[in-house]
């Protein structure tokens, strides 16, 4: 054998192992260009049939419909029953203002309101006065009348002087000047009573609603939870002197949260009330899922609600995608197992297929 022969065996040797490397090569290319189109086919799928429903977003937050605590009469602070953090009850004693002051108002108050009563009854008692003084005045003028009438009789035949006449005509003008002035003191009288009853008489009515008005004030001595929650900034100290209106602290109700869920602009075509949504929180993580429904959408961006609103009518203007806050009831059986604090992050994700 030659050796041109040897090298071209060689040659050929050498050539099959390419060969079937770059066959093997392409059996792999082939491979993986199917694996990646049936990987993006079964995506493609799964978003159409499934993905394609769901909207989700991580910029969602706890809230609720806090109660603030406030004053609503003046004085200084007796004692303060509970701190921060403190779990209330509905009706539970929150801080109590000195009461002695409203005691002696409701006294006095009371007073009043007996003294007016007293008061109302002797219109009653005037005006069956002023209807007897009109009876014995109009009982006057029946007798002077028949007088003069009898006088002027006699006058005629000369029986009696012209000044007796006189005299008993003035007597029977006066008794019938007796009988207005009683009717109009009847008239009077009867205004002040028509149609009412002592304990509907305005003025009774009048010293009644003062002295509700110093028990109700009394009442607000004692400030009470008006929801069950808990106490947060507690702002009110023993000794310290509040006004009306004052904020003494807040109750927050755990136990009815809820969550603001801001979703962009482009996700909320399908988005409906009643739709089903689950979420997740930062608090408990992924192994704690909370579920809720879609209770409707705000009437704006959070843009379109800020103080200083974004201002687009300008030439440097530069496109940004709006959010739009979606409110979230969440099932109240799962906030008491897993309970929420406001503010608290969340994930939320909305079934839109409903």
């Amino acid at each position: 054998m030659t050796d041109t022969t040897m090298d071209t065996v060689a040659f050929q040797a050498a050539a099959k192992p390419a060969a079937a490397k770059a066959k093997l090569r392409k059996r792999l290319l082939i491979g993986l260009g199917l694996g990646v189109a049936t990987a993006g086919l079964a995506y493609g799928a799964t978003y159409a049939y499934e993905a394609s429903h769901y909207v989700t977003t991580d910029n969602a937050y706890v809230g609720a419909s806090v109660a603030q605590i406030n004053a609503q009469i003046s004085g200084p602070i007796l004692h303060v029953m509970v701190d921060d953090t403190q779990y209330v009850h509905k009706g539970d004693v929150l801080a109590v203002i000195d009461p002695n002051d409203f005691s002696l108002a409701v006294v006095q108050a009371d007073a009043d309101y007996r003294r007016t009563l007293q008061h109302v009854g002797q219109y009653y008692a005037q005006r069956a006065q002023a209807a007897a003084m009109v009876a014995a005045r109009q009982s006057d003028v029946s007798r002077t009348e028949g007088d003069y009438d009898r006088r002027r009789n006699l006058a005629e035949s000369g029986a009696i002087s012209r000044e007796a006449l006189a005299q008993a005509q003035t007597a029977a003008e006066g008794a019938r000047a007796n009988l207005a002035a009683a009717r109009e003191t009847l008239l009077a009288q009867d205004e002040l009573v028509a149609h009412v009853s002592v304990d509907d008489h305005p003025e009774t009515l009048s010293a009644r609603a003062a002295l509700d008005k110093a028990r109700l004030n009394l009442s607000r001595t004692i400030i009470r939870a008006p929801i069950d929650g808990i106490v947060s900034q507690r702002k009110v100290q023993v000794g310290q002197t509040v006004q009306p209106g004052q904020s003494l602290m807040t109750v927050t109700p755990i136990a009815q949260a809820y969550v603001d869920a801001n979703f962009k602009e482009g996700q909320l075509a399908e988005v409906r009330p009643g739709q089903r949504v689950t979420l997740t929180s930062d608090l408990y993580g992924s192994d704690v899922v909370f579920h809720g429904k879609v209770n409707g959408m705000g009437g704006g961006t959070g843009s379109a609600f800020a103080i200083i609103p974004a201002q687009n009518a300008t030439g440097n203007w530069i496109k940004v995608v709006q959010r739009v806050p979606v409110r979230i009831a969440l099932d109240p059986k799962e906030l008491a197992a897993h309970p929420l604090r406001v503010g608290l992050s969340m994930t939320a994700t909305i079934d839109t297929r409903e």
